[in-house]
């Protein structure tokens, strides 16, 4: 958001066309590393069950990019791991993989999630005190459900997959000459019977700032809720949530 690279020969297009246009040509290179309290399951069904499930650090990588050519959106990709694991007294019976598993049962429960976002977005308003930016995400989920029974020889595992389509948004606010700002960003979903949200917000403080490169921190704040029915067969209802670190570089 510091680095301007004004083409005389363009600004008349630009002028035109100010909220579709990114003012700025540069890479935005981030990674986090957030504790995660997992709750929530899952099932072969709408009947999920509550695990008791393992804090965990997550991992976050994301890459942007953003130019100055109308109409053309920026692009943002964002990885991130949902893994946790846990051993559960059913408090009631559900089924997985066709399998019943009973009240009271002792079961072993893995996740192992990721998500990949595919982020356009347009940059409606950029200066160094406000940002604000809309888009489309197409959230990318996969990974292994597995669950095990172990009083018994019953377990069940299953790969799913799918792609979510979601509102994007983002909002930026910074104190110039200070290094210090804030930005809550976020995806959401509501459609049919998928209920879909994944927001963060954080303080940044920018240490570095300089023709080659910014580097910033960050520290915030993020939680996904997932209420998806039937998709690739399955069932889930569980939330992430707790506090993250992070570096961004400005290139």
């Amino acid at each position: 958001m510091k680095k301007r690279i004004m083409a005389l020969a363009l600004a008349g297009s630009f002028a035109a066309t100010p909220v579709l246009a990114d003012t700025i040509a540069g890479v935005y290179v981030g990674a986090q590393a957030w504790r995660s309290t997992t709750e929530g399951g899952f099932a072969d069904n709408n009947n999920t069950a509550n695990f008791n499930l393992a804090d965990e650090t997550q991992s976050s990588g994301y890459i942007a990019f953003e130019h100055p050519v109308p109409f053309v959106p920026n692009i943002k990709l964002n990885y991130t791991t949902l893994d946790t694991e846990g051993n559960t007294q059913l408090d009631s019976g559900f089924t997985f993989e066709g399998d019943l598993y009973t009240a009271d049962s002792d079961v072993f429960t893995g996740i192992d999630l990721n998500s990949t976002d595919i982020i356009l977005y347009y940059e409606l308003f950029d200066n160094d005190l406000v940002s604000f930016d809309v888009g489309i995400n197409g959230k990318y989920v996969d990974g292994v459900l597995s669950v095990q029974d172990e009083d018994s020889a019953t377990r069940g595992s299953t790969d799913f997959s799918g792609v979510i389509p979601m509102a994007y948004s983002r909002v930026q606010v910074g104190l110039p000459f200070t290094g210090l700002g804030a930005y809550a960003e976020g995806s959401y979903l509501s459609f049919d019977d998928h209920k879909f949200s994944d927001y963060q917000i954080a303080l940044t403080y920018s240490f570095i700032e300089s023709l080659a490169v910014d580097m910033t921190v960050q520290l915030g704040y993020r939680n996904i809720e997932m209420d998806i029915e039937d998709l690739d067969n399955v069932y889930a209802d569980m939330s992430y949530d707790g506090a993250f670190a992070g570096l961004e570089l400005h290139f």
